[in-house]
């Protein structure tokens, strides 16, 4: 199983960093559930902006709390860096 570390950009231009194990169900759910992240839910909609695959968990959540430690102008240099390639 792999798991994915993600950025996405909230309809307010605000970022969120998470961390799943099936990417594209976690999008619709952060756009469509009323339960799950209030930070994402009073924000929709969302867009995915980064992501990075591991294949461990423990990876994984150590990369999304060190992004989680960022600051906004870092994360956007990341998020710009890897669209340009």
């Amino acid at each position: 199983m792999t798991y994915t570390v993600y950025i996405l950009t909230c309809n307010d231009n605000s970022l969120y960093v998470g961390c799943t194990n099936n990417l594209e169900k976690r999008i619709q759910q952060h756009n469509e559930l009323k339960s799950g992240a209030h930070y994402t839910k009073i924000r929709r909609p969302v867009t995915l902006a980064h992501s990075e695959l591991y294949s461990t968990l423990k990876e994984a959540r150590s990369r999304e709390a060190e992004l989680k430690g960022w600051k906004r102008e870092k994360k956007i240099a990341l998020i710009k860096k890897k669209t340009r390639r």
